[in-house]
């Protein structure tokens, strides 16, 4: 039997109160933030090239369900990957790295910004087309489950988080591997990341059903309805399906209700949506919404805050000077990586 699960903007669920958690969370939302406007300002110099898609306005939800995650889970991620990867672990300057196409990257300069991946942090990949990482998670879930059950692994069950948006909910891979991974019991967790645009066009101008998370009920698995600005709503969304996963009840379907502040990319001129509603978006931005909540529970100080800020900040231009400094791929290595050793 599947649930409907509505989480308002003004959450009743329980708020975390642990200072290391809540400054944990902050720093990770934040080192995400000026990572993709340290990105924006290497694009327009000319150190990036090709499509980068920024992911400024989302960062709770990377953060929320990421850091709720064990590092042996996997995650899943799309085109808008940076944010993703660096709260799996993979580090600033590998991911900066990569994205000056230098053989420092996690992808070691193949991947650039649509593709990163690091195997050492269970991050596999970014993909290109939208939809086209929901049948590698689903891949990666039946792995956990066949470790289990048939290699007879004693470890927990691997958890694999899926994130995607709005657009590829209306895509066919969509129904066909939620079809799969509730009549598989899957331990997988299908993320849609509603930023209320799919490129230039509008969620509700796109979709029958413009609530993702009801479609869940035609599969038979909880849809839960978030507030994608709310870290802290998020991660106990997140908590409570990974806890289902691992006890081999199967997977759950997080609409999480969010906005990004850019353009589609850092090519789109971002005419299409209104000034008002970017307003009202940017309004309910999720780090201030973090800090105003530490500050205001007397958890931490605003000091507290500027040494992570600063930390973040350091860590940024390290790994600038650490992309700059690498090099580029050998013309005579272009086949290589090509298979696994």
């Amino acid at each position: 039997m599947s649930e409907n699960i509505v989480l308002p903007f003004t959450s009743t669920y329980k708020k975390e109160r642990n200072k290391q958690t809540l400054l944990s969370l902050y720093e990770d939302m934040t080192l995400g933030r000026n990572f993709e406007d340290m990105c924006a300002q290497m694009y327009y110099k000319g150190k990036m090239f090709g499509f980068v898609h920024l992911y400024n306005g989302q960062e709770a939800v990377a953060t929320g369900v990421i850091k709720a995650l064990s590092a042996n889970d996997y995650v899943c991620s799309t085109y808008r990957d940076h944010v993703h990867a660096l709260s799996k672990g993979v580090p600033a300057k590998e991911v900066m790295a990569e994205l000056f196409g230098k053989v420092t990257g996690c992808s070691k300069g193949r991947g650039g910004s649509m593709h990163l991946f690091s195997k050492e942090h269970n991050f596999l990949g970014g993909f290109a087309f939208i939809a086209e990482g929901i049948p590698i998670a689903i891949g990666s879930a039946f792995q956990s489950i066949y470790r289990t059950q048939v290699i007879k692994n004693t470890k927990s069950i691997a958890v694999t988080a899926c994130f995607f948006g709005d657009g590829t909910t209306n895509n066919g891979q969509f129904f066909e591997c939620l079809n799969m991974a509730v009549l598989w019991k899957l331990p997988v967790i299908f993320i849609v990341e509603n930023n209320q645009w799919a490129i230039g066009m509008a969620h509700h101008r796109s979709s029958s059903t413009i609530e993702v998370y009801k479609k869940a009920a035609a599969f038979g698995l909880p849809g839960i309805e978030v507030d994608g600005m709310d870290v802290l709503a998020i991660r106990q969304v997140t908590q409570q399906a990974v806890k289902r996963a691992r006890a081999g009840e199967g997977p759950t379907l997080i609409e999480a209700l969010t906005y990004r502040f850019r353009g589609h990319s850092l090519a789109d001129p971002d005419e299409l949506r209104s000034n008002e509603e970017k307003k009202a978006w940017v309004a309910r931005d999720p780090i201030k919404h973090l800090k105003n909540q530490i500050i205001q529970s007397n958890l931490a100080s605003r000091q507290d805050l500027d040494i992570i800020d600063t930390k973040v900040k350091q860590i940024l231009q390290d790994a600038v000077s650490f992309a700059l400094s690498s090099p580029e791929p050998d013309v005579k290595d272009l086949h290589k990586y090509l298979f696994a050793d």
